[in-house]
């Protein structure tokens, strides 16, 4: 009977966790089409060269006039505002915020609520040792960053974020490796090599996965990254792992042309879930071309 009553314990506390997050989907949701409503309301036809048209009961764009200058359907726009539980991909969300003319702040806020991002809890229980952040700033000129398992981005010195400075085609919001592969439309023409990268990358995840099972924050980004992208849904539900090898990295930058990156992992005692990445030129051209990845300090090339 003792042995019954735990079950019955744990499968309240489980239910009770489950409901909590579903009534926290729901108040998420509703915010979300609060916000919506209330940068629609700052435009107006005009701001597009519309014609204003009749009169207007309530200010701002209609939601139809909207849908049709993100070139998303009404219907889905209408529920996303009523609150429905449907899914958007960051295509369509990223026209939507164009159309909204948001700013950085206001992109940010519109992808959490749309939950189009990586929870940031795990972020802030990491404390960055000094010592770690010197380190890897003291790589430049080779471009490193701090990630850790989730493939969560702690940490870049300026080499790295130059390196991949235009990798997003809208401010990035995500600072996760796989995330930003999977969710960015312009990566498969950055990476000629983009399916082997990105199943090595899910099977690493899965792989970390194996120490975090049961963690509500693991569980809910692998939710999350499932609801936005297929390709990450598929390659997830084929349960491949692998763990830290050898590897060169190709990557098409704008200005460097085509470059051949060995990738290394520094493993670290002190933070035994994060590991610094530093990219080193795999050949002599591409050690040649590694200054034209760098800015200047008034931000132009």
């Amino acid at each position: 009977m003792e042995e019954l009553l735990v079950t019955y314990e744990a499968l309240d506390a489980t239910g009770a966790r489950n409901q909590a997050s579903r009534r926290a989907g729901e108040r998420r949701r509703a915010e979300l089409g609060r916000f919506l409503k209330a940068r629609r309301a700052r435009l107006s036809p005009e701001d597009f060269g519309m014609p204003p048209g009749s009169r207007r009961r309530t200010p701002g764009l209609r939601r139809e006039e909207l849908a049709l200058l993100a070139g998303v359907g009404v219907t889905w726009y209408t529920w996303l505002e009523q609150g429905r539980q449907i899914n958007a991909s960051m295509q369509v969300l990223d026209a939507v915020a164009s159309t909204l003319r948001l700013d950085r702040a206001e992109r940010e806020h519109l992808y959490r609520l749309a939950e189009a991002t990586p929870l940031r809890t795990e972020w802030a229980r990491t404390a960055i040792p000094d010592a770690i952040k010197t380190i890897v700033q003291s790589l430049e000129p080779l471009p490193a960053s701090l990630i850790n398992s989730r493939f969560d981005i702690l940490l870049s010195n300026s080499a790295s974020a130059e390196l991949f400075w235009d990798w997003h085609t809208m401010p990035c919001v995500h600072y996760n490796t796989l995330w930003c592969c999977v969710t960015e439309p312009s990566a498969r023409a950055k990476f000629p090599e983009y399916d082997k990268h990105v199943r090595y990358l899910v099977a690493r995840l899965r792989s970390a996965y194996g120490r975090h099972i049961g963690d509500p924050d693991w569980e809910e980004n692998i939710r999350r990254l499932s609801s936005m992208s297929r390709e990450f849904a598929e390659l997830w539900a084929r349960h491949e792992v692998a763990e830290a090898e050898r590897r060169t990295l190709t990557y098409l930058h704008p200005r460097a042309g085509t470059l051949r990156l060995a990738v290394s992992e520094l493993n670290l005692p002190d933070l035994p879930e994060a590991r610094i990445v530093v990219y080193t030129p795999g050949d002599d051209d591409t050690r040649a071309r590694m200054p034209l990845t760098r800015r200047d300090q008034s931000g132009v090339v």
